[in-house]
């Protein structure tokens, strides 16, 4: 018995000695790959100071980065200036700029193998690359210059480096795919740079998509219940805005109510044994959409913006103020890149001095200030891609039906490398439409009806999509970063087309502006909220609205204008589209703005940008209140909700316990009668939906159909509570005390590929955080999280920035994580916690101001 205990005993202490050397030596390995990996990196970083010769330069240009890594350029013309942003781009980003050009032209495969051909086959689908294509020939002469110039740039960084030497994703690629080598830069790669941004910006038809497949289990007027008419209580962009009489169509509240009827008036017209495959059709697109959403972020419906400027009259310094924070994915590295754009010396040739955000890939400043104005962008968000159900010949699958007759499909053969494997074929089919996008689910080829009936019974889904078309954006961006006043930024707008953006503007004479750029349709029937028949001429597109009739604003007597994706007016004659955003943060915004009785200084436009203010909150907590409870626990969470300042705050409790109990409340209300795939999301769209509901106490909705009892609004919100105070408990313990809502609604910079490869040791070496946050998708410092997935953040303030019109150099920025597209590098995270306090750094202006604050100076020669 001594032995065996003695034997016991020495088990128990080896079993554990054992495990404290595994660990031990994991830890060290771990270590060691990382300092591999960090020497690995190193090699990749940027040359920051010295001299670099760059052939087909013309003459000398100087780069000077501040503390930040931001560089300031100084070129003599226009071919060294894009140039050198084409090379300095490349020295920062050049894997994302690989990455996003094989996203735009559907080759994602031959990176990254056979797990991507499903979304190229959605890519080449869609036919971004075609279109872009089409656009080259087009360009003007000027323009080409630049683009190539850009292409020249980048190519003559390619040229001095490969493989890990370009960065770090490169070296853990070569083991995954051994013959891959990055093809130069063209510059069909940065027009391909607007149709992905469209894209993300502008998924409509997902509503649509949506709208229809719920119709198989909701009433119509359920559906319309979950997708409620813009609220007359909350603010528009142009409340100044005249109605037009003789615009030639009908009003907007007019469109929306016809079409709400006209697509039920249409569904008989559908043959009832195919309806089942329509409904499959629709399905079937979801799929390669949520794969492309996990590579590029989730955006699209829902993902918004914010800027404002207001006129001296209102401010301190007696000039204008400009803010602007794009909302977009949270990803890693940050989509912007901040530069400065200087001739030096202005000329004809080279009119360009311009600061801001651009996009790696993309020549110029999409968000910024010249030395005359500054602009900012807002997603309109406009209704720009409809979803046609073709009928499909039984007896020849490459044609449909146009008003009764049989017409032929266009064929495109799509030849698609595979990294490892064999290349792969792929036909898509094009309709008068766009492309069948149906046809990304290979077993809806061929649909077949249950019994027969007299009409064709084969159905395929196409999409009509305004950047599927040439498009100018190209030209919109260097014309805005040159002109000088209002009429120049009008005129560059014209070619702002896709995707349509709200702009605002400001200029250092005192002037502020709003004006909406973009293509959009004009239907002969309906306003796209469904799904429409696309046999007959009833739903085509007659043309686009006419820019001159597009909505502008210049100096409005209120002395501001702000947007935040809301409608831009109940008055305005056309059609943009029946699904704007809200309009929540937009009312914080024009509240904070309009209520202030002093002059507006910076610091209060920082104070506006970082509100944590919850709209939501303020219909709920009242209800809350009031509602009877008989336990401690509720009471004590009634007392939270009684003293909270509806701030959506870091290190609040009460935060915690109302986004907690929302994502409940929406669960009890709403997922025992719609599928999971459609399951709240709890943003504006929910808001007003729930608003809707309070009201009425009884609804069919608050009834629980999963329980033999009929439920009412008070007792659904008495069981949120309590679900919202149990989970609470569980999580973060029995004391409120504790509760935290930055520790639940954390934010995690994931790299776009290798960061999501679900290898852990690789994604640590690209990904950064967790960090916590504040506010959540509708409050102004919009950090969205997802009630039917989690309380972390997916969407973000991807910038900020406040422009002084009366002083430039008093301007602020900041984007997140960092400047630097390489892991390991002093920017690739250093800009996280100041985004996250809502701080910023100045935008360094004149050159005296960029000298003084200079830590590299880099030389390109001839």
């Amino acid at each position: 018995m001594a032995r065996q205990a003695q034997i016991k005993s020495s088990t128990k202490s080896w079993f554990p000695e054992i495990l404290k050397t595994t660990l031990i030596f994991l830890l060290v390995l771990g270590l060691f790959l990382m300092g591999l990996a960090s020497h690995i990196a190193r090699q990749s970083f940027p040359q920051e100071s010295g001299t670099i010769q760059l052939p087909g330069l013309k003459t000398e240009v100087t780069v000077q980065r501040d503390k930040w890594g931001i560089p300031h350029i100084y070129a003599a013309n226009s071919h060294d200036l894009f140039m050198a942003q084409g090379y300095i781009h490349a020295q920062d980003r050049f894997w994302q700029m690989d990455f996003w050009r094989h996203v735009g032209s559907g080759r994602l495969s031959e990176m990254f193998g056979s797990s991507q051909v499903e979304t190229d086959k959605y890519l080449r689908t869609m036919g971004w690359g075609r279109v872009a294509q089409q656009e080259i020939p087009q360009i003007n002469a000027e323009m080409k210059a630049y683009l190539e110039a850009y292409a020249d740039g980048v190519n003559a960084y390619l040229a001095k480096h490969q493989g890990s030497t370009l960065s770090l994703e490169y070296a853990v690629l070569k083991f995954l795919n051994p013959g891959y080598r990055p093809e130069p830069w063209q510059i069909l790669h940065s027009l391909t740079w607007g149709k992905v941004m469209a894209y993300d910006l502008g998924r409509n038809f997902q509503s649509e998509i949506e709208r229809a497949i719920l119709l198989k289990s909701l009433t119509p007027s359920e559906v319309e219940e979950l997708f409620p008419p813009y609220p007359e209580n909350l603010p528009v962009i142009l409340p100044e805005l005249e109605k037009k009489e003789d615009a030639g169509i009908g009003g907007h509240e007019d469109a929306v109510k016809e079409d709400r009827e006209n697509f039920f008036a249409a569904s008989p017209r559908l043959p009832v044994a195919a309806s089942s495959s329509v409904f499959s059709a629709l399905e079937s697109i979801h799929q390669p959409m949520m794969a492309l959403e996990k590579l590029i972020g989730s955006t699209g419906v829902g993902v918004g913006s914010n800027n404002w400027v207001i006129s001296g009259k209102r401010t301190t310094t007696g000039k204008p103020i400009l803010a602007n924070d794009p909302h977009l994915g949270v990803q890693i590295p940050s989509i912007w890149y901040e530069v400065a754009l200087h001739c030096a010396p202005r000329s004809a040739e080279c009119p360009y001095n311009v600061a801001g955000f651009s996009f790696a890939g993309m020549i110029g400043i999409i968000v910024g200030h010249s030395d005359r104005i500054a602009w900012g962008v807002t997603n309109v968000g406009a209704d720009v891609m409809d979803l046609y159900i073709e009928k499909i010949n039984p007896k020849n699958p490459n044609q449909y039906e146009v008003n009764g007759k049989w017409v032929d499909m266009e064929l495109v053969k799509e030849t698609i490398q595979v990294a490892g494997s064999q290349p792969i074929v792929q036909t898509v089919r094009y309709t008068r439409h766009g492309p069948i996008l149906s046809d990304v689910s290979p077993n809806l080829q061929q649909l077949q009806p249950s019994q027969p009936l007299d009409l064709p019974q084969n159905y395929a889904v196409a999409l009509q999509w305004t950047a599927l078309a040439p498009s100018k954006l190209g030209y919109a961006i260097p014309q805005i970063n040159r002109a000088q006043n209002w009429q120049e930024f009008r005129n560059a707008a014209k070619n702002y087309d896709v995707p349509a953006q709200n702009l605002v503007y400001a200029d250092i004479d005192g002037n502020i502006g709003y004006q909406m750029p973009g293509k959009f349709p004009i239907r002969a029937k309906g306003d796209g909220r469904y799904p429409v028949p696309g046999w007959t001429d009833e739903y085509e597109w007659q043309g686009y609205i006419e820019f001159e009739e597009l909505p502008k604003s210049f100096n409005p007597t209120e002395g501001f204008i702000a947007s935040a994706n809301n409608l831009v007016s109940r008055e305005y004659p056309y059609l943009i589209t029946a699904d704007w955003v809200y309009g929540y943060r937009a009312k914080q915004i024009v509240e904070m703005i309009s209520q202030q009785t002093q002059p507006i200084s910076l610091k209060n436009v920082q104070q506006i940008q970082g509100d944590n203010h919850n709209l939501n909150a303020e219909t709920l907590v009242p209800l809350l209140q009031a509602i009877a409870v008989d336990t401690p626990r509720l009471q004590v969470a009634q007392k939270l909700l009684k003293d909270w300042n509806l701030q959506l705050e870091m290190t609040s409790p009460t935060a915690a316990l109302f986004e907690v109990f929302w994502k409940h409340l929406l669960a009890d209300i709403f997922h025992d009668q719609l599928p999971k795939r459609y399951f709240p999301d709890g943003g504006d769209r929910w808001y007003s939906v729930v608003a809707n509901l309070l009201k009425q106490p009884n609804s069919s909705w608050w009834d629980n159909r999963n329980t033999p009892k009929v439920e009412n609004r008070d007792q659904i919100l008495r069981e949120s509570l309590t679900k919202a105070v149990d989970e609470l408990e569980r999580i973060q313990g029995k004391d409120p005390k504790n509760w935290n809502w930055g520790t639940l609604h954390t934010v995690t910079f994931r790299h776009s590929t290798l960061g999501k490869s679900g290898v852990p040791p690789i994604e640590a070496l690209f990904n950064r955080g967790v960090f916590a946050t504040a506010g959540n998708g509708e409050t102004v410092n919009a950090n969205r999280w997802m009630a039917n997935k989690s309380f972390e953040v997916n969407e973000i303030p991807s910038l900020r920035m406040i422009v002084d019109l009366g002083n430039l150099d008093n301007s602020l920025a900041i984007h997140t994580p960092g400047q630097s597209g390489h892991a390991f590098h002093r920017h690739y995270q250093d800009m996280v916690n100041y985004w996250r306090q809502v701080e910023y750094h100045p935008m360094l202006w004149q050159t005296t101001n960029v000298a003084t604050n200079t830590t590299d100076t880099l030389k390109l020669m001839p």
